[in-house]
């Protein structure tokens, strides 16, 4: 099933849902990174975290950064994610792997550590971004954007998200976000059942993997509710807009003096671009001409 996102609402508009796949993402972020198990679980949560936030902003080049600095031995991750499908992320320690906790799963919670702070920066496309902090609720990714929905957005939400990884790499990967509405949140008898519902659910990936699709997924949870799937299907991918020319920039601005150590000592440059693993190389020939325009410019 390809990556994608989709949108529906519910009780008469009160409850707003949106679901997304992002086995593919996962699986490129986990090659890009060399990513361990749990370092796999934990960016991919993450990754489709940002997608179903920057899900309901409206101008295009909207996107979301989101931020996690646990006291884990994964150190952090940062994910940047837009309403345009694109997102690409890292992690500080991607190596890192520990054993299953108690109920045989990944310990993303110990992974990530308990003590520690979330970021969400929304910029939305115009003006400065709004930035968010919160402590950590417990690691595990989805409980610590919950709370920092119920707190900073003050919208109740359930999010749920799951990433599963075997030998062969990830096979499944994706997540739900369900948001009550004032409208809706009155309502305490339909707030009760859907959080029943949501509560009775083994996880996102094992849907995934018995072969329902999305709309089924919100056929099973809203499909009385007076359930509304919209008809636009939005592909969403792994991207960095990172490139040579970029790199060639950020190495200018390190001046002549480092630019000619660079040629005498390594007889070039080498950088990696953070967020998707790419490796670019700096001839000193390269080099040389940054050493000529930085000249010509003070001339």
């Amino acid at each position: 099933m390809a990556d994608q996102l989709i949108r529906a609402t519910a009780a008469e508009g009160g409850i707003r849902a949106v679901g997304v796949i992002t086995t593919r993402i996962a699986e490129e972020a986990r090659r890009r990174h060399k990513l361990s198990y749990v370092a796999t679980a934990a960016l991919g949560r993450t990754m489709s975290a940002g997608l179903l936030l920057a899900s309901s902003m409206k101008r295009a080049e909207s996107r979301v950064n989101i931020r996690i600095k646990g006291n884990g031995p994964l150190g952090g991750l940062l994910i940047d994610a837009g309403l345009d499908g694109t997102v690409r992320g890292y992690v500080d320690n991607p190596g890192v792997e520990l054993p299953p906790n108690e109920q045989g799963k990944l310990d993303v919670g110990k992974a990530v550590g308990r003590d520690g702070y979330l970021y969400v920066v929304r910029d939305v496309g115009y003006g400065y971004p709004y930035s968010s902090t919160v402590e950590l609720v417990s690691g595990e990714i989805g409980d610590d954007l919950t709370h920092y929905l119920a707190t900073s957005e003050q919208t109740p939400s359930a999010l749920i998200l799951g990433v599963f990884v075997g030998a062969e790499g990830v096979t499944a990967a994706g997540g739900l976000l369900i948001q009550v509405l004032p409208k809706a949140a009155r309502d305490e008898t339909l707030v009760e059942i859907l959080e029943s519902r949501i509560a009775k659910l083994s996880g996102f990936t094992p849907l995934l993997q018995s072969g329902k699709s999305l709309p089924e997924i919100f056929q099973l949870l809203l499909g009385d509710m007076g359930l509304v799937i919209l008809p636009d299907t939005h592909m969403v991918r792994f991207h960095c807009g990172c490139s040579f020319n970029r790199v060639l920039g950020a190495l200018k601005m390190l001046g002549e003096e480092e630019l000619q150590d660079m040629i005498d000592k390594d007889e070039g440059a080498e950088a990696t671009c953070h967020f998707c693993g790419e490796v670019y190389h700096a001839t000193s020939e390269e080099l040389a001409k940054l050493i000529d325009d930085l000249r010509a410019e003070s001339v």
